[in-house]
């Protein structure tokens, strides 16, 4: 879907963003867009890493008692 944007498309969604927010708000927008995004990926990857290790732990046990 967005692969068919293109340049200016984003040039269009960036001058639609401008005239909507204001020139003022639109750092404060992209900052909180990056700290959102950021959080999400710290919250993927611990979940990633949970499983993996909740994987290990059960192949673990599963030795054990074989």
């Amino acid at each position: 879907m967005l692969q068919n944007i293109g340049i200016p498309g984003l040039i269009l969604i960036l001058v639609i963003a401008l005239i909507i927010f204001g020139p003022s708000k639109l750092p404060e927008i992209g900052r909180a867009f990056g700290t959102t995004l950021r959080e999400f990926k710290k919250s993927a990857r611990e979940l990633v890493s949970d499983d993996e290790s909740n994987k290990e732990r059960l192949n673990n046990k599963a030795e054990k008692t074989s």
